[in-house]
Formats: structure tokens, C-alpha cells, sequence
């Protein structure tokens, strides 16, 4: 009888802990897709930025050889934005 019970505690116990484990598990795979989703958003923001300044770079250069008053007034409103977080 005593080895009856604690049979079926030790089996209940376990069907918990594996439960809890293939939840844990799940979490992680989630938590997993979740990171690598918003690192690829990162990486393709900071390529932006980084175009984008190149392109504002091209540009003020352009504006020094060849000046031009509304392309000037445009590069100091660009210049004049704090970046984005």
C-alpha cells in the first residue's frame, strides 16, 4: 500500500516537472523568434541611418562645389533634426 503511494507521487511529480518543462521550453523557443525578429529590425534601421547619412554626406558635397541656396537651406533643416531612439 505505502509502495503504491509513493509510486503514484513520484509519477505525478514527474508528469509536473515534465509539463513545466516542455513550458519552460516553449518559452524559450518564443523569446528566441522574438530576439532575432527585432535584431533584424535593428539591422535594417541602422542600415537605413547609415545609407541616409551617406546619401546627406554625397550631398553637402555636391552643395560645396556647386551652391545652391535651397539645397543649402534643406541640408541646415536635415542638419538641424536630433536623431531618432
Amino acid at each position: 500500500m505505502k509502495s503504491e503511494l509513493t509510486s503514484l507521487i513520484l509519477t505525478f511529480l514527474l508528469g509536473i516537472l515534465a509539463v513545466a518543462g516542455a513550458v519552460l521550453v516553449f518559452r524559450t523557443v518564443m523569446q528566441t523568434r522574438d530576439w532575432r525578429k527585432i535584431t533584424t529590425q535593428a539591422t535594417v534601421q541602422n542600415n537605413f541611418l547609415a545609407q541616409s547619412q551617406v546619401l546627406f554626406n554625397d550631398v553637402a558635397a555636391y552643395n560645396q562645389k556647386y551652391p545652391s541656396p535651397e539645397l543649402t537651406k534643406m541640408l541646415q533643416t536635415l542638419q538641424a533634426k536630433p536623431a531618432p531612439h
